[in-house]
């Protein structure tokens, strides 16, 4: 069956900011934090929409952004929901809908989704681990779509790598603990074959910061217990840096959820890779071997090449309409 024709996305994307103390002290409380904290940095989920929209912009497909009366008068077209769940909430839809990918981190948070929302079409979520555990709550209307990366931002950088590895400190839970059983050991067996090394943590940088020290660093070690998509590191994969990446496996960590109301994996810290991307390790127990196996073949790796191939903003958004045609044909 031939894919059904979209005029125009209409997409849907706010972040949550709920008056607290009266009615409309939101207003007031906006400007302040802007004069205080200066202007608001992308977080994931806006950073989703941002990039969605660059590809469009570069494919030449029409977008609305919270046009709430077109969509209103025309019930038959459909919404995209970006995120956050609010948008969803606030609102009576009888469009049918994508809902996504900036959504719940599990679905116990709200198992009865499509029984409230049946018009949900397609619910988005950033990756595959992520999908699979999506699936069991809400079936096959689970699809994993990544947002893309913004390949000429992200270019690879010129400088003098005089640094062998930067290291990439995404650690989130009981990082004390992983500081003396991971990256300690980490820094001493670096120490010990004599590669230079620095270090930025993630939640303490800007991407100015970032670009800087990967200018100044052959390779990356990538730390983290587990990512839905990772765009940090897609990022640094874009600059053609290869990744050393710790990939643990195991449990999905959150403790808001985990051990008491979810158990749920095996998950990954590089949900998106191959073996151009770099190596992956799973614990210090082979962080040597992987080692000495991802410096015998770092000249090979090319790790830009499978952003570009995989995860542009271009290939993303391309995805992204795939996605809201294949509605007119199921």
């Amino acid at each position: 069956m031939p894919e059904k024709l979209v005029k125009m996305l209409n997409l849907f994307y706010s972040e949550p900011d709920p008056d607290r103390w009266f009615k409309f002290d939101r207003y007031p409380r906006r400007l302040i934090r802007r004069i205080v904290r200066g202007k608001q940095k992308p977080g994931g989920v806006m950073m989703i929409v941002l990039n969605l929209i660059k590809g469009l912009d570069k494919l030449g497909i029409p977008y609305s952004l919270n046009d709430y009366k077109y969509i209103k008068k025309h019930p038959d077209e459909i919404a995209c929901i970006i995120g956050k769940p609010h948008v969803l909430f606030e609102r009576k839809w009888v469009n049918p809908l994508i809902f996504g990918a900036g959504i719940y981190s599990h679905p116990i948070d709200c198992p009865d989704l499509l029984i409230k929302h049946p018009n949900i079409k397609r619910l988005l979520v950033p990756g595959e681990w992520m999908k699979k555990m999506f699936e069991p709550y809400y079936g096959n209307k689970v699809i994993a779509w990544p947002t893309g990366i913004d390949t000429t931002e992200w270019q690879p950088l010129t400088g003098m790598k005089e640094f062998n590895f930067l290291i990439y400190d995404k650690i989130r839970w009981e990082h004390e603990k992983y500081q003396t059983e991971l990256l300690n050991p980490i820094i001493q067996m670096l120490d010990q074959h004599k590669l230079s090394y620095q270090y930025i943590r993630y939640g303490q940088y800007t991407h100015a910061d970032l670009k800087s020290k990967l200018s100044t660093s052959k390779a990356v070690i990538f730390l983290c217990e587990h990512e839905t998509q990772g765009l940090a590191y897609q990022q640094i994969l874009a600059t053609n840096t290869p990744i050393l990446a710790w990939d643990r496996g195991g449990y999905w960590q959150d403790p808001a959820y985990y051990p008491v109301k979810v158990k749920y994996g095996p998950v990954s810290s590089v949900p998106y890779w191959d073996e151009r991307c770099g190596r992956k390790f799973t614990g210090i127990h082979d962080f040597k071997e992987n080692l000495d196996i991802f410096l015998t073949n770092k000249a090979s790796f090319k790790p830009r090449d499978y952003v570009v191939e995989n995860l542009s903003v271009e290939k993303c958004a391309e995805e992204y309409l795939k996605i809201v045609q294949s509605i007119g044909t199921n």
